[in-house]
């Protein structure tokens, strides 16, 4: 088990708490009995069931992550969470003890629910000198580029690799729609790291409907999304060499 420097398991204790907190934050009145259930592994003996619901109300919680963990000695911590409920993100603390002869652990108080801290304010930042003209060579190229990425075209997406590069693609997970917009840095170079903004369209969840009541998850729609690709020249040819997810944006 890893453990902190006074002998609590860290990371064993953290995703006991992770579960707790996961059934913790969820109840509605129609299954109080079914969190009743799934709660008792977690309780020591004697505990109130419900664990601090009277039994009323509905909380809905997810997107559960580890924020944190203060070690008091090696069978004692707090472990906090950060989840979301809502258009809400908080923090929920829960204390843990560790069983060093049975190697257990149990929720050993009342867990506390604290708000998240807000967004970092980010600074603006300017943008890079662009040249224009790569950029302009670039387009046609890295949009027929993206369009084989899409569709796992294999013949075509070997055409735009660089030597000895394999590129995989969404295998038809997503269809392109455009390349709105390439920002390649000067100076120039053989190797450029050129940020592409790509639209892509997202698969309709049904047959497309003339309804306009219709649910739009049944609707395709567009996501934008940025990449930082690594491209190599050869002659008068770009070659991709590597694509990965976008650093900051400018501006």
């Amino acid at each position: 088990m890893a453990a902190s420097t006074s002998g609590f398991p860290v990371t064993q204790g953290t995703s006991f708490a992770s579960q707790f907190a996961a059934v913790y934050l969820n109840f509605e009145a129609v299954r109080s009995q079914e969190r009743e259930a799934r709660l008792a592994p977690f309780l020591p003996e004697g505990a109130e069931p419900q664990f601090g619901w009277d039994g009323f109300g509905h909380m809905a919680a997810g997107a559960l992550q580890p924020y944190g963990i203060e070690v008091t000695d090696g069978q004692n911590a707090v472990v906090t969470l950060t989840y979301q409920s809502g258009s809400r993100r908080q923090l929920l603390s829960v204390p843990v003890f560790y069983d060093t002869d049975t190697k257990k652990f149990v929720v050993s108080g009342r867990p506390g629910i604290l708000p998240a801290p807000k967004p970092a304010d980010l600074p603006p930042q300017g943008g890079p000198d662009r040249d224009e003209a790569a950029e302009l060579e670039l387009r046609t190229p890295l949009a027929d580029f993206f369009k084989a990425y899409a569709a796992s075209d294999t013949a075509s997406l070997q055409r735009y690799a660089d030597a000895g590069v394999t590129l995989e693609g969404f295998g038809g997970a997503f269809t392109f729609v455009e390349l709105k917009d390439l920002v390649v840095p000067l100076p120039g170079g053989a190797t450029r790291e050129v940020t592409a903004t790509v639209v892509w369209g997202v698969p309709a969840g049904a047959a497309p409907s003339a309804d306009p009541t219709s649910d739009p998850g049944d609707m395709g729609g567009k996501l934008e999304q940025a990449y930082l690709l690594t491209v190599v020249k050869q002659g008068d040819k770009w070659f991709v060499k590597g694509i990965r997810g976008a650093e900051r944006s400018v501006g």
